[in-house]
């Protein structure tokens, strides 16, 4: 058991946690949940136990998807909408989606993890083709550049951050930064610039999405190889607000530290959607209930196909098929499908522990596919929570604070214009400091109410009031919540391994592009789904 002070001192900042652990915070009196999949899940898997179906409880399909994630519920969308209609998906929750799932309140949707998606480059025909059939283009510009309807797109105002005490415009901290930090920062979109224009001799970016379109060129790959913390330093980029911003997002997108992020990673997430230098990053597309959008309209596409709430513990690859055993989490009972063909959209690691055997001739090293731990918490307010100074830049759709370990929050009312009253704020806090195993036990040992205490301790650093106005949390822990792009994954070989089928099963997962967004989850799911239909 831990103590308050050292749980808070583990997960915030020292000066925040020791103040907090001077003060009597009042108890947590009200009502909150750990909503998602149990961890006796994983522990069912690993313990590889004897599954027996009973011959009443087996079906034919030519094709089974394990896992409901984009990737999953991507390649359902595509076989669906090609006429493929011999085929079923499990989900091991009731809930479908994976990182992009959300919730529900009368007031408002909102996220549990992935909360937006930048307006794609026209050459992304493919989510382009998804955009179009949800009526979420009004038109194209000259030259095909897609023009995005306004309520969809993140009203202002965007991000803010709060530093000692106050809350400024935008995520690089402006506010007090010396003529050496603005010559680094500018030095650094000199830098980007140069990425961002750079072309191979076959005419690709060195950073695009999808990632099967990036170079291969070795002088972009060779960027794997180091940190993205090393490349910065051999840049002679040493501000310390210039590296925050770096290292705030590598925690934002990978849920890693700068020093153990790939530089190749770094880039990408600076580069890959700008068309031009000097240009803006892509327009955000976000909802209320984030990512959920796109999950729901997937949902509504194949619902006659998908079923959750299903556990597969074990793939058997057969001479002419595949046959997936899986636990009916509603009647308890264990069921299978014989199969022609499966997609395998879970996780990648996970293959080690589900198709029987792999481990043992195995077609890529599935250790190699690691994911780093978080957690999200939805907080109900009743009202909006109030700021230390009340001139202070206005509450954002983006909301992070500088001296945290967490990345803050976002508003699901945002969206809504609606600046008063009611809200739900989403807090993201990536396990960033900790290596995988010591994250996932740290996260995993600590109850709802501890978690809960971490929130409103860290909030209450810019909010005050933050406990009075908060009447519910509920808690959602991502054990494995996105991949690793640590220095030498991305272009070291096993993901190039894990795109080809392994007999019967082809693969599709994010976890294939190394980087954990959308497009990816989206493009993989498509690749698979095509693959199916050729054969």
């Amino acid at each position: 058991m831990f103590t308050r002070r050292e749980i808070l001192r583990s997960f915030i900042a020292l000066p925040v946690a020791l103040a907090a652990c001077k003060t009597r915070e009042p108890e947590i009196s009200y009502d909150g949940e750990i909503v998602g999949a149990s961890s006796n899940i994983g522990h069912i898997l690993r313990e590889k136990r004897n599954f027996e179906v009973p011959a009443s409880n087996w079906k034919n399909t030519r094709l089974a998807i394990v896992g409901g994630g984009i990737a999953g519920l991507s390649a359902a969308w595509k076989l669906k909408s090609e006429g493929f209609d011999e085929f079923v998906l499990l989900e091991l929750e009731k809930r479908f989606g994976g990182t992009s799932a959300s919730g529900k309140t009368k007031l408002t949707g909102y996220p549990w993890g992935a909360h937006y998606l930048p307006v794609p480059f026209k050459e992304n025909t493919e989510l382009v083709g998804l955009l179009d059939e949800m009526n979420l283009i009004e038109s194209k510009d000259d030259v095909g550049n897609l023009l995005i309807p306004e309520q969809y797109l993140t009203r202002d105002p965007e991000e803010r951050i709060f530093y000692r005490g106050r809350w400024y415009e935008g995520l690089y901290l402006n506010a007090g930064a010396s003529e050496e930090d603005i010559v680094q920062y500018s030095k650094f979109q000199n830098e980007l610039d140069k990425w961002t224009d750079w072309r191979d001799s076959a005419g690709r970016r060195a950073f695009t999405v999808p990632i099967s379109e990036c170079s291969r060129d070795l002088e972009v790959t060779q960027l794997d190889s180091i940190s993205f913390a090393g490349w910065l330093k051999k840049k002679g980029l040493n501000s310390e607000r210039l590296k925050w911003y770096c290292d705030y997002a590598c925690r934002d997108d990978y849920g890693m530290k700068l020093e153990n992020t790939s530089a190749w990673a770094g880039l990408f997430y600076f580069c890959s959607r700008v068309s031009e230098s000097g240009e803006d990053s892509q327009s955000f597309i976000t909802f209320p209930e984030g990512n959920g959008r796109f999950v729901d309209h997937f949902v509504s596409k194949t619902k006659d196909h998908i079923s959750g709430a299903n556990i597969v513990v074990e793939l058997i690859p057969k001479e002419k098929g595949v046959d997936v055993v899986y636990l009916d989490t509603q009647s308890n009972q264990m069921k299978g499908f014989h199969a022609e063909k499966a997609i395998f959209s879970a996780p990648l690691f996970t293959a080690n522990y589900l198709i029987s055997g792999f481990r043992e001739n195995p077609a890529f090293d599935a250790t190699q596919f690691q994911h780093n731990p978080w957690f999200v918490a939805n907080l109900f307010l009743k009202d909006r929570p109030k700021s230390r100074f009340p001139r202070d830049f206005p509450l954002s759709w983006d909301n992070v604070l500088y001296d945290s370990k967490s990345l803050g929050y976002v508003v699901a009312t945002h969206q809504k214009g609606i600046d008063y009253g009611e809200t739900i704020l989403t807090y993201y806090y990536p396990m960033a400091e900790e290596d995988l195993r010591s994250g996932m036990q740290k996260l995993l040992s600590l109850d709802w109410k501890e978690l809960a205490d971490i929130c409103l301790t860290d909030l209450a650093q810019a909010h005050p009031n933050i406990r009075e106005v908060t009447t519910r949390i509920d808690i959602m822990r991502w054990g494995h919540a996105m991949i690793s792009p640590r220095t030498g994954f991305v272009w070291g070989g096993e993901r190039a391994k894990a795109q080809k089928p392994y007999r019967n099963i082809h693969f599709a997962h994010s976890d294939l592009s190394g980087v954990a967004i959308f497009e990816e989850a989206f493009h993989h799911g498509l690749r698979a789904a095509n693959e199916i239909l050729k054969r």
